[in-house]
């Protein structure tokens, strides 16, 4: 089948989105498909405001509608509400061809904590993004009771995956000279990730941040006794998390949050509040601990068998995420 997959979010950006799309496209290849990745690479960007190293495409509906019309997917899936798949979405509807959607981030709570726009006029904006699509994706069950209720519809669950070959768990001393326990934060450093809450806890050993973002040199400053390392990737990445005792995941708004998929993997417990991403993926007790007292979870998580995530991990793979993708697509064609 030829598939095309329209993308907002690729590199240099390192989230779980871009991490999504790279390992599905990978094994849809494995499997024998072809697929056409539209991405802004090749298109004339400017940086988002407030977060420079995203960059948005700029006019690209003419780009966009000759790579698709040359491509003649058989299948058209927009895996995000940027400039790409406005344009994608667009292409679609003036060719009548059918095409699945995918809601990966929760943009309402995310402007709201930087701009006073009311969450429900942007949830009305995203519902008329996401109605013509035949089907929109979303991560986890929590996210789409909660869909519902803001009246999206044609929801479908797609889970995601982790490579168990580069996530898995390493000997824990000798790479990170820190006081033990490590409680370890990776991800984005910006407020929405609320990753204030971790930094401020008060915790025995040592806190360390992995990852870049718009507030990491001012809360290196305001944390001075928290270690923040940077971005790191692939195995760097891997071998870094595996050193941790616990993932603090301390995200409020997060729609799934792939780093905790990949520090079970790791054999690393993770502590996280009972919100949707986490209530799905933890199996309380047991790979995590979920508290409204961050702390408390903390506390928990560290006297967790590591092995227990390991094997919940083991279950997770990207090829079982490509199969499921290719299941939820609507094939179809454009006139």
């Amino acid at each position: 089948m030829r598939i095309a997959i329209v993308t907002d979010a690729w590199d240099p950006q390192v989230n779980g989105v871009v991490t999504t799309y790279r390992n599905v496209a990978r094994q849809l290849s494995n499997l024998g498909h072809e697929v056409c990745l539209l991405t802004p690479e090749g298109f004339n960007t400017i940086p988002c405001p407030s977060y420079p190293s995203i960059r948005l495409a700029v006019f690209p509906k003419q780009g966009v509608w000759r790579q698709l019309a040359d491509f003649r997917g058989q299948a058209i899936h927009i895996a995000t509400e940027g400039p790409l798949g406005h344009a994608a979405r667009a292409f679609c509807v003036r060719h009548q061809t059918p095409f699945s959607t995918s809601f990966h981030t929760q943009f309402p709570e995310y402007i709201r904590l930087r701009a006073p726009v009311p969450i429900p006029w942007s949830y009305a904006y995203l519902r008329r993004f996401h109605a013509r699509a035949k089907r929109t994706l979303v991560a986890t069950p929590s996210q789409l009771e909660r869909l519902r209720g803001w009246g999206f519809r044609h929801l479908a669950i797609w889970d995601r995956g982790v490579d168990v070959e580069i996530f898995r768990p390493t000997d824990k001393n000798g790479l990170l000279d820190a006081p033990r326990p490590i409680a370890m934060y990776m991800g984005r450093v910006a407020v929405e990730k609320n990753i204030e809450d971790f930094l401020r806890l008060d915790l025995c050993g040592s806190k360390i941040v992995i990852g870049d973002g718009p507030d990491r040199e001012k809360l290196s400053q305001r944390f001075p006794q928290v270690r923040f390392l940077g971005q790191k990737l692939g195995r760097d990445l891997a071998t870094h998390l595996a050193c941790a005792d616990v993932l603090v995941f301390p995200s409020r708004t997060d729609t799934y949050g792939l780093v905790m998929l990949e520090a079970m993997a790791c054999g690393v417990p993770v502590a996280a509040y009972p919100v949707t991403g986490p209530i799905d993926l933890i199996r309380q007790g047991v790979t995590g601990c979920l508290d409204q007292d961050l702390k408390a979870a903390v506390t928990q998580a560290l006297q967790l068998n590591p092995d227990d995530c390991v094997a919940f991990a083991q279950n997770r793979s990207w090829k079982a995420c490509a199969e499921r993708f290719l299941a939820c697509l609507v094939v179809g064609h454009f006139d």
